[in-house]
């Protein structure tokens, strides 16, 4: 199974990526880095990854994970797992990285973890 992840983009700071196949060292996962990226250079400060459909994941794929929650935790954001099997599970305490990689059970579960977005006030014309 190829590496892939769909965007579901739900307002301009909040992001939900599903990620399907293995995020492991592969010209994917570059791909997929380079997407979480542009989230948050676009302005994503709220990002859950959904790791339902994503068996394995190895140090590079790892990488790239901590990579991100280091760019949204610049912006004062939130980066947060969702089911994650308990392979992932394993190897997110294996390597202590589980005090940065806060996880949920599912999708739902981790939007209602995001705090809520603070209120912009209109502009006066």
């Amino acid at each position: 199974m190829e590496l892939a992840a769909e965007i579901d983009q739900l307002d301009p700071a909040t992001a939900v990526v599903t990620v399907t196949g293995p995020l492991r060292l592969s010209p994917d996962l570059q791909t997929v880095n380079y997407a979480l990226q542009q989230l948050v250079a676009g302005g994503v400060t709220r990002m859950i990854v959904d790791l339902s459909d994503c068996a394995y994941v190895d140090s590079a794929g790892l990488g790239t994970l901590i990579h991100t929650f280091g760019l949204i935790s610049e912006r004062h954001g939130m980066f947060r797992l969702c089911a994650v099997n308990q392979r992932i599970e394993d190897l997110i305490l294996m390597t202590h990285t589980d005090a940065l990689l806060h996880r949920d059970q599912d999708r739902e579960s981790a939007l209602a973890a995001l705090p809520e977005l603070p209120e912009i006030p209109e502009l006066e014309r």
